[in-house]
């Protein structure tokens, strides 16, 4: 099968690297044509340099075409992966910095409260663009694949507005899995139901989760034909490191009896209730790893991933390559979701697709997070049906605020951006009404390169914020560096730890690779 995948962003290493390695770990498709580009021609060149030596490695017929010309890497390609991160590590330092003056602490700030708000709308404009290319110059019917943050509001804008079939993928239930499957292990092995050495993996524990993307919740778990869900705080309350590390999940949990798949980091930044006052959110994370809610942590992680990978390059040319194949495919989605419509192989995983009454309490139009499976006939979604009530609430409130901020993102509305932000549950758990509109035009004159359809806008959002101070309403900002930051390490200090400096830059999943908390130092208090 020759097919023709391209990859926008694929400066972006550990997706680029691994994906590709995930789909020619699948024989039909070893001649496969991987066309690469990126904005950033030395990222580019470095990516490409890998993946040509790993080919060859592999002796596999499968070509790279490298380019800074998107429309050619597109032109004729069946399949088109995105992985972007527009404005690049400058802007999202912004997405963190400046909400963080006006009190609004975020772990990640990628998907909803104001750092995801403002990440929308500087992406999804580049998104709509990649559509149009995609109808005016790939195969008829090229399938686009989203890994791009934020996740929901992306997906969202191409399948309304870009014309383009838009299926959006993430880890994060599979990592909720994972851990649901390590508690069940315990709990079997301490009453005796599994041997001392027996292991349950994930595939073990039949389950189904629903909601949108990030706050995806587990409504469905069986073990042995033993219904998990009524006992699912009892187990995962019970493994030690998880009441340390994912306070916030147990919390939710106990509260609405079902369990979110997204790190205590991300959950407790989509909700009012955990990072509103400054003072409380050390008791409601943990250190010994950024995505467990450490302030401005993913901002950190991939910094030093960058920065690591820049300097260690050569390293990385000189090292082992690795052998594709079965042993060695990731869980992440793409791969999986090409073999099954390409060769009929089934799959089954969770997508994010536009909902058509498959969550029967959320709003149609809306992009949801379900399980669905893929085949030669295509991409399958059954209907789910209700969402528990109080999970359906936590996600219809998100849902707003993204259809707000992907509308803003398509038209350069500054007063329907405004009132995204006004509506965003933690934002609003902190911040008073004018506080927000101050926030917002901070972040639109800061953001200014990469926001064109707001260009008419921001030379007035900067008259207001001069205005304001001027006539001495301007909100008091802080020079806080958050409630918990940690050091970020220096190449230096990296090169200490060399192998776990090249694991967390070569992951697609940062959050599971950590640094121990002996290697952390002490964390930075506001």
């Amino acid at each position: 099968m020759a097919l023709k995948i391209s990859m926008i962003g694929a400066g972006s290493i550990g997706f680029t690297r691994r994906l590709m390695g995930d789909v020619l770990a699948v024989p039909e498709f070893a001649d496969t044509t991987f066309a690469f580009t990126d904005i950033s021609e030395r990222n580019l060149e470095m990516v490409t340099q890998l993946a040509e030596r790993d080919i060859k490695a592999n002796r596999l017929p499968a070509q790279v075409q490298s380019t800074l010309d998107r429309r050619a890497a597109i032109a004729d390609s069946d399949y088109v992966i995105c992985m972007i991160r527009q404005g690049g590590l400058e802007a999202f330092q912004h997405d963190i910095d400046i909400p963080l003056k006006y009190g609004v602490d975020q772990c990640v700030g990628d998907t909803l409260c104001a750092g995801g708000i403002m990440y929308a709308q500087r992406t999804i404009p580049a998104l709509l663009d990649f559509c149009h290319d995609i109808q005016e110059v790939a195969k008829p019917g090229a399938l686009f694949i989203n890994y791009a943050n934020p996740m929901a509001m992306n997906t969202w804008a191409c399948n309304k507005y870009g014309g383009v079939t838009t299926i959006g993928l993430c880890h994060g239930v599979q990592g909720a899995h994972h851990q649901i499957a390590r508690a069940v292990e315990q709990w079997a092995r301490a009453t005796g139901q599994i041997g001392p050495d027996e292991k349950v993996h994930r595939r073990d524990v039949d389950a189904g989760f629903a909601g949108i993307n990030h706050q995806t919740w587990c409504i469905q778990a069986v073990w042995r034909g033993i219904d998990l869900i009524p006992q699912m705080y009892a187990l995962l309350s019970n493994v030690e490191d998880f009441r340390r590390t994912e306070k916030v999940r147990l919390d939710v949990l106990k509260r609405f009896g079902y369990y979110s798949t997204e790190s205590n980091g991300h959950l407790s930044e989509y909700l009012p209730w955990y990072r509103k006052r400054v003072q409380d959110i050390p008791n409601w994370i943990d250190t010994s790893d950024w995505i467990h809610g450490e302030t401005g942590g993913y901002l950190r992680v991939i910094s030093e991933a960058r920065n690591w990978f820049e300097y260690d390059f050569p390293n990385w040319m000189a090292a082992e390559p690795p052998v594709f194949g079965p042993h060695n495919r990731s869980e992440e989605h793409g791969s999986y979701i090409i073999e099954g419509l390409e060769t009929g192989r089934p799959y089954r995983g969770h997508f994010n697709i536009v909902n058509h009454n498959h969550l029967t309490n959320l709003p149609n139009g809306c992009v949801i997070e379900i399980p669905g499976y893929v085949d030669r006939t295509g991409i399958n979604m059954p209907v789910v049906g209700d969402l528990p009530l109080a999970c359906a609430a936590t996600c219809a409130a998100s849902v707003r605020v993204q259809e707000m901020a992907m509308e803003a993102a398509v038209s350069g509305d500054v007063t329907l951006l405004k009132q995204a932000m006004l509506h965003d549950p933690l934002t609003a758990a902190v911040c008073a009404p004018e506080e927000i509109w101050q926030l917002t035009d901070d972040m639109l004159v800061a953001l200014a390169p990469w926001l064109p359809q707001y260009a008419a806008d921001i030379p007035l959002a900067a008259e207001r914020l001069s205005q304001a101070e001027r006539d001495g309403t301007r909100a008091k900002l802080s020079d806080t560096r958050g409630a918990v930051r940690l050091h970020q390490q220096t190449v230096a200090e990296m090169a200490e730890r060399a192998a776990e400096s090249t694991a967390l830059a070569a992951a697609t999943d940062k959050g599971k690779v950590a640094r121990p908390a002996e290697q952390l130092g002490e964390a930075q208090r506001a």
